[in-house]
C-alpha cells in the first residue's frame, strides 16, 4: 500500500528519500538525463533544510520511497498572497500510471490552501505529454493575463 507524507528533513530515511528520488528524477529523460553532481547531493538537504519556503511530499511503498514533489512558497503580486510553486515531480517508472502524482499534488494543495496561497504553478517540458495530462486533469492550465498576448513561458538565465 502506497501512504504519503509530508517530508521532515530531520529524519534519516526522508533526507535518503529526497536525495535518492532526485538524483533518479535528474537521470530521466525529463529530468535532464544526467545525475546530480556529488557535490549537490552531498549539500541538497542541508541547504532545503535550511529554507523556510520549502515544501515537499514522499510516497512511501512499505519502506522504499517511490514519489517525490518537491515546492517553494513564492509570493502573487496580482493576488497579494502566496504562492506554491511545484518544482519537482518525480515517480518511479513502475509506480507511474497509477495516480501517484495526483494523489501527491491533492496533498501539496492542501498544505497550500492551509497557507493562505492564491495559486499553485508549475513548469513543465513541453515534450512532456503524460505529466502535461495529467496536470490537465488536475486542473493546471497554461498561463496567460489576456490571451491576445500570448501564453506565459518559462525562462531561465544560468548563474
Amino acid at each position: 500500500m502506497i501512504t504519503l507524507t509530508d517530508v521532515d528533513l530531520s529524519l534519516p530515511e526522508h533526507a535518503d528519500a529526497v536525495t535518492g528520488l532526485i538524483s533518479r528524477y535528474a537521470r530521466d529523460p525529463m529530468g535532464g538525463g544526467q545525475d546530480l553532481a556529488a557535490d549537490v547531493k552531498a549539500v541538497l538537504v542541508q541547504r532545503l533544510r535550511a529554507r523556510s519556503d520549502y515544501v515537499g511530499v514522499l510516497a512511501f511503498d512499505g519502506a522504499a520511497a517511490v514519489g517525490l514533489v518537491n515546492c517553494f512558497e513564492g509570493f502573487s503580486t496580482f493576488l497579494a498572497k502566496p504562492l506554491m510553486n511545484v518544482h519537482d515531480v518525480y515517480v518511479e517508472p513502475e509506480y507511474r500510471g497509477q495516480g501517484l502524482s495526483r494523489r501527491m499534488l491533492q496533498r501539496v494543495e492542501h498544505i497550500a490552501r492551509a497557507r493562505g496561497c492564491g495559486k499553485l504553478t508549475l513548469e513543465v517540458l513541453d515534450g512532456n505529454l503524460p505529466a502535461i495530462s495529467s496536470y490537465r486533469r488536475f486542473g493546471f492550465e497554461t498561463y496567460a493575463l489576456d490571451p491576445a498576448y500570448g501564453r506565459a513561458q518559462f525562462w531561465q538565465k544560468k548563474l
